[in-house]
């Protein structure tokens, strides 16, 4: 009886090969199913991108043509000249790095202490300071008290407008406090506690080394919104070599569309369509790379990262 008790159980297991030998057809069409599902989307995510890299090295005609679908036509890299020889690109390229890393670092130094306050029972007022934290969420103070505010702050064509005004995002915060009141047990706390470690020691000792995953997932959304801010160089910053790469973009490509509308002749304004078309796909690759070289090292991170604040069972 014994036996056939544990039978029982060992088939109940759902890595158990006598599971795997009793499959119904039912069970196989639904697999199938899936993968199917699973190889349309992979398709729909990578083809547009894989469509602009072999664009931007064919030739445009073959492109405007709708020849280029798979594999690239022809070899043309006169968007790649256009940009990369421009001096505006480079430095850009080294505003941004700055912005985004001095900016990503001041985000988590000021978001992660903020949740991890946020989260503790013990701290009396944080129900009323989330509120207040939530509203930021919902109102602001428009375009024009914003760019006055800047101003009287001395912070127009500075640096600093990059970094300093959105020095925390509350979406970030809450995925943060959230972390913190679900992931890391309470007993640690008390543990601390006996060991003598006050808030800040508990805080820098105990929480932060248990949190890479939510540190990485908040860094790289930190690290891409500042990668892709645009619309902060384009309203306080006039001052050429603090621009941006989004913006030193936007300007490389408006340059070139100018350049096209000026041209009388229809052939010649057809040619020059091609040149800023490819230019176009230049840009996306230009300003999408870095941010496609560091995401395979964070992936690992996403899986636990991004379930923070689902439900629980």
């Amino acid at each position: 009886m014994s036996q056939v008790t544990a039978a029982k159980t060992d088939a109940s297991i759902p890595w158990n090969k006598h599971v795997h030998q009793h499959r119904k057809p039912s069970d196989w069409v639904i697999d199938i199913a899936i993968a199917v599902i699973l190889v349309l989307v992979v398709f729909i995510v990578i083809y547009p991108i894989w469509f602009i890299i072999i664009a931007s090295f064919s030739d445009q005609s073959a492109v405007s043509a709708g020849q280029v679908r798979v594999i690239p036509h022809g070899f043309n890299v006169y968007g790649y000249k256009t940009m990369l020889t421009d001096s505006r690109i480079w430095s850009g390229y080294k505003n941004t790095i700055i912005y985004s890393i001095l900016g990503t670092l001041l985000n988590l130094a000021v978001t992660m202490p903020a949740a991890f306050a946020l989260s503790r029972k013990e701290f009396k007022p944080r129900r009323i300071l989330m509120l207040i934290f939530t509203i930021t969420m919902f109102f602001s103070g428009g375009m024009i008290p914003s760019y006055l505010l800047m101003k009287q702050l001395g912070l127009l064509n500075s640096m600093w407008v990059f970094i300093l005004p959105g020095a925390v995002s509350v979406w970030n915060l809450i995925i943060a406090r959230s972390f913190f009141e679900t992931s890391i047990p309470e007993d640690l706390h008390d543990a601390a506690q006996i060991d003598g470690l006050s808030y800040f020691g508990y805080f820098f000792k105990v929480v932060l080394p248990l949190s890479a995953a939510i540190l990485a997932v908040i860094g790289l959304y930190y690290f891409v919104g500042h990668w892709n801010d645009y619309f902060t160089g384009l309203i306080y910053v006039n001052d050429q070599s603090k621009l941006p790469l989004q913006n030193v973009l936007q300007q490389i490509l408006l340059a070139n569309q100018t350049q096209q509308m000026g041209h009388d002749s229809a052939l010649i304004g057809l040619e020059a369509q091609r040149f800023a078309d490819q230019i176009k796909y230049g840009v996306i690759i230009v300003a999408t790379l870095p941010l496609l070289i560091i995401y395979p090292f964070l992936q690992k991170y996403f899986e636990k990262g991004v379930m923070v604040g689902a439900v629980k069972g």
